[in-house]
Formats: C-alpha cells, structure tokens, sequence
C-alpha cells in the first residue's frame, strides 16, 4: 500500500489555513452549547447540511434547551422534526434528553451510552462542545484523509489513525470542520476540484476514481417513504389521531397496516381502539 509520506505539521498548517479563509459559515459552529451541537450532529446523520439548516432553526426555536425538548411529546417532536426522515432520530435524541436532567454527558464515554449516539457522534459533541482533541472521521474526512495519505478513500478505522496522527490538538474543531468543508466542496465523491484544495501538492491521490457506492432500493418505492407519509399524516392530523382506513386512504399504500405496527413497535406512534396518531406523551 503507498503512504504518501508528508510532515503532519505541514499537512495541519494548510488545511488550517484554508478553514480560515474559505470555511462555511454554519449556525452550529457558531455555538459550544453541548445540546445545540447534539442537535446538529444527529440532524446531519444521513442527510445534508442544506436541508439541515432550516430544520435547525425551527427544532431549536420550539426547542431552544435540552429541558423543552425533554418536557415535550413525542409527537410534538415528531412533528418537528418532519421533512429529516430517520424519524427514530427524533426519539432517540428525546430519549436523551430526558435521560440527562443535569445536562448531557461531557466525556466520550458518557454521550456514547446515550440511545442512538454512537462513537462517531459521541466524539464530534466532545469536540465541538468541550474541545477535546479526540480522532473520529466521517465520511467526508475519510475521503480527504485517505486519498491525500493513501491515494484512496480511508475505511473509518485508517482514516481515525490518521486524523490520531495529524490532527491538531490545539484547534481540534477547526480542524475537522475544515476536513468536513474540503470534502464537502472540493474532494468531493466524483470528479473533485483538485485545483482548488489546498493540499494538492502534497496528496496522493492519482484522479482515479475510488468510490464505491452501494446500489439501495429506489426511495419511491421504499417502506422509508412510506413510513414518512404516514408520520406526516398523522402529523397534519386532529391530536386524536385517524382510523386506520382513512390513513390508508391518505397514504395509498398496500403496506400502511403493516408499517403501523412497525412504527408502534419501535414507539413511534400509538395505537388503539380509536386509531393510530403520534405519541402524546
């Protein structure tokens, strides 16, 4: 395997300097409150930053604290949340924080116990809240790091050793921020603007095409989207909810009853004599 060879203070010097003057101006980077930046990081898992920023704003003015989010129902956030998608993220960010009265977590290890959390999640708050110099990698930073070390895009485990090895300890949220912007703008997936990155000249990465990308069912026809049809309907709904024949009626599809029960199992709405709606406590 090649490994370009290049000192990490070098490396660090010109992402750092090109953060400076062309980062992206974000509203969760312009905040070290541990809840805001949770908020932000679980709303930009899976889903991009422009559909991210206005739900941003909404979710935090109905739920500017972790104590209004906590006091709400279920429903009232679901309804907030519409338009993400994941809705289990919703709940699962509820989950938390009605599981920290006193706050959330400042350590890794804590926020890494929180329902839906997980390492990546747990280290980026850590970071962005606390300024902990921790290494994590998503996937715009595996591919920065791994074709400009490696020639190729990182697994997540190499591109932590490498964030380990170059990172920078005293400016750790500028640093992956930066990492994030290059590969957001500039090494992106297919035909990245080599020209423009700031590390062109010591990358080592040869324009060939590394990305592998899954085949997934068209969203169309995915129980995703249907899913998220029958949380919106219920969402436009009376708080009592509908019957279940007129949220099929509403959703027009063979797979509503089944995907109800789904829903409900994972606590995501109610169901009872009367009907399905979202949960209301």
């Amino acid at each position: 395997m090649y490994v370009k060879r290049t000192l990490p203070a070098t490396f660090r010097g010109r992402v750092l300097s090109w953060y400076r003057s062309s980062g992206r101006d974000l509203p969760w980077r312009r905040t070290q409150d541990p809840y805001r930046v949770l908020v932000s990081e679980v709303m930009l898992q899976q889903t991009q930053v422009a559909r991210v920023l206005p739900a941003y704003a909404r979710f935090l003015k109905r739920f500017p604290t972790l104590g209004a989010l906590a006091r709400a129902s279920l429903g009232d956030v679901l309804r907030e949340w519409s338009g993400l998608g994941y809705n289990r993220r919703a709940r699962d960010l509820q989950l938390s924080a009605r599981r920290s009265s006193r706050g959330l977590p400042a350590d890794i290890a804590g926020l890494d116990a929180l329902p839906g959390v997980g390492p990546y999640t747990a280290s980026a708050v850590a970071c962005f809240a606390h300024g902990h110099a921790t290494p994590f990698a998503d996937t715009n930073i595996r591919r920065v790091l791994g074709r400009a070390v490696l020639g190729r895009s990182a697994t997540e485990r190499e591109a932590v050793e490498l964030d380990r090895r170059l990172g920078s300890r005293r400016e750790p949220a500028r640093w992956h921020h930066a990492l994030m912007d290059i590969g957001a703008t500039i090494c992106v997936a297919r035909r990245p603007r080599c020209g423009q990155c700031p590390l062109s000249s010591v990358c080592a990465y040869t324009g060939v095409d590394d990305v592998v990308r899954r085949r997934q069912p068209p969203f169309a026809t995915s129980d995703r989207r249907v899913r998220g049809a029958i949380l919106r309907a219920l969402g436009h709904s009376r708080r009592g909810g509908v019957t279940m024949r007129a949220l099929r009626r509403a959703v027009i599809d063979t797979r509503v009853p089944r995907l109800v029960r789904s829903l409900a199992a994972e606590g995501l709405v109610e169901v009872s004599e009367r009907g399905v709606r979202l949960p209301a406590r």
